[in-house]
C-alpha cells in the first residue's frame, strides 16, 4: 500500500454493498414501470418486458398527454401542492417560533399538546364532521387545511429555530423590530435549510395524498392526480380502457404505467435542487432535538 493512502475498513465495504443492494432493489420496480410504459401492447401482454423496453413506442405517453381529464387532475394536484405547502410552511413557522423562545410562557404546555397529536392521530369521523361543519366538503381547501401543521415537522422547525443565536433576535428587538418582522425578515431567511426540508416533506405529502380526496371530494371534476391514478389502476377506468383497446389499439397496462411515471416526475425533478438544504436541515434538526 502506498504511503498516505487510506485503508478502507471491511465494514465500510460491507455497508456500501448492502446499501447498493437495497438501492438496486428500490430502483428495479421503477425501471420495470418505465420499460412497460415504453413497450408495445403485444410485448406487455406476452410478459416479455422486464428491465428494458420491448418494441419501443411512445404511443402510451401520447394518449395520456392528450387526455383532458388527466391534465385537469394534474393541474389540481399542482395547485394543492404549491398552495398547500405555502400554507403549511407559514403556519408551521408561525407556531414553531414562539415555541423555540424560552421567554414565552405556556410553551411547554403547548409542546405537550402537540406531542399528544403526534402519538394519537385524529380519528376519521370527527375530522370529517369538522370539515363538513366548516363547509369545506367538495372544495380544494378540504385537501389543504386539515392537518395544516405536522407535529413532526413542527418539532424539526422548532429545533432549527433554537439553533439560531439569541443575540440576533435581541439585536432586532433593540432596533425596534416586532415579533412578526423578526420572524419573517430575520429568522425565516436564516432557516432556508429547514424551510426547504419541511417544504419537501409537505409537498410530497400533498402530491401523494389521495385519502383526503376520497373522504372529502365527491365531484369527479375536483379529483387530484393521485385519485385519478388510483381510479385508473384499481377500478380500471372504463373510458380509458375502452379508448385504449378499441380506438388506439393500446394496452391499458401501458397507459397506467405512463400515468405513474408522469405522476412521479415532478417530485423527482424538484428534489435534486433542494437536496443540499434537505440534508443540512435534517442534520441540524436531529442534532438539536
Amino acid at each position: 500500500m502506498k504511503r498516505g493512502q487510506k485503508k478502507i475498513h471491511p465494514l465500510t465495504i460491507f455497508n456500501y454493498v448492502i446499501l447498493g443492494i437495497v438501492s438496486l432493489g428500490s430502483l428495479l420496480p421503477l425501471v420495470h414501470v418505465v420499460s412497460q410504459s415504453l413497450s408495445s401492447t403485444a410485448a406487455i401482454n406476452s410478459g416479455k418486458v422486464l428491465l428494458f423496453p420491448v418494441e419501443f413506442t411512445l404511443v402510451n405517453y401520447d394518449y395520456v398527454l392528450q387526455e383532458a381529464s388527466l391534465w385537469r387532475a394534474f393541474g389540481i394536484s399542482v395547485f394543492i401542492t404549491v398552495v398547500g405547502t405555502l400554507i403549511n410552511l407559514i403556519m408551521t413557522s408561525t407556531l414553531a417560533y414562539p415555541l423555540s423562545r424560552p421567554e414565552y410562557r405556556g410553551r411547554k404546555l403547548v409542546l405537550v399538546m402537540v406531542l399528544v397529536t403526534l402519538i394519537f392521530q385524529a380519528p376519521l369521523i370527527p375530522t370529517y364532521l369538522l370539515v363538513r361543519e366548516l363547509h369545506l366538503i367538495d372544495t380544494l381547501w378540504a385537501l389543504m387545511l386539515p392537518g395544516a401543521i405536522s407535529a413532526f415537522n413542527l418539532f424539526v422547525m422548532r429545533s432549527f429555530f433554537i439553533s439560531i443565536p439569541s443575540e440576533i433576535i435581541e439585536s432586532a428587538r433593540m432596533d425596534g423590530s416586532n415579533e412578526a418582522r423578526t420572524l419573517w425578515q430575520i429568522i425565516v431567511p436564516l432557516s432556508k435549510p429547514a424551510m426547504a426540508t419541511m417544504g419537501i416533506f409537505y409537498a410530497v405529502t400533498h402530491w401523494n395524498n389521495y385519502s383526503n380526496a376520497l373522504y372529502f371530494i365527491n365531484k369527479r371534476a375536483l379529483y387530484p392526480l393521485q385519485v385519478k391514478l388510483r381510479e385508473l389502476i384499481i377500478t380500471d377506468d372504463a373510458s380509458i380502457s375502452s379508448s385504449a383497446e378499441n380506438v388506439l389499439s393500446m394496452s391499458p397496462e401501458g397507459i397506467k404505467m405512463a400515468v405513474i411515471i408522469i405522476a412521479t416526475l415532478p417530485i423527482v425533478m424538484v428534489y435534486p435542487f433542494l437536496q443540499k438544504y434537505f440534508i443540512k436541515g435534517m442534520l441540524i434538526g436531529s442534532i438539536k432535538s
